[in-house]
């Protein structure tokens, strides 16, 4: 079995984050990214499920800027077989990643798919629910074991 995994990237939960002064959003120029605690969390759970003998793949999946390729080699250093990067520009709203992650796994076909269950610069816990009902697959949420 083939476990795909989104991950975030986002500023590290370390920084004190600054408003820009414009007052349009975080000021995020010079400012150290990371990736997603919860994504680290659901990406620790496939390598575990993967070194259980249970699945035989673990593909880091991230979407966003060319920077997010870091978050994607931090997921590999963790051990994640493979990584995909979707570049796009601007911010995307989680009924786009949504429909970009139902689309990337109609091609590679994983047997499951984890997310992290909210990324902590938005907190909206909207995309795996999303994903779910439009790949028609069974969902569950806030899992711990």
């Amino acid at each position: 079995m083939k476990i795909m995994v989104a991950i975030k990237r986002v500023i590290d939960y370390a920084v004190k984050i600054r408003v820009k002064p414009d007052k349009s959003g975080v000021e995020t120029k010079n400012v150290k990214m990371s990736m997603n605690p919860f994504c680290e969390i659901a990406l620790e759970e496939a390598l575990r499920i993967k070194e259980s003998g249970m699945a035989s793949e673990v593909v880091a999946v991230s979407m966003g800027p060319t920077q997010c390729v870091d978050t994607l080699r931090t997921g590999l250093a963790m051990g994640a077989d493979r990584g995909i990067h979707v570049e796009a520009t601007g911010a995307l709203l989680p009924l786009s990643v949504a429909r970009l992650l139902r689309a990337l796994v109609e091609v590679e076909e994983p047997g499951l798919l984890i997310l992290g269950k909210q990324a902590i610069d938005d907190d909206c816990n909207q995309t795996g629910q999303m994903v779910a009902g439009l790949l028609n697959w069974p969902q569950g949420t806030f899992a711990s074991k």
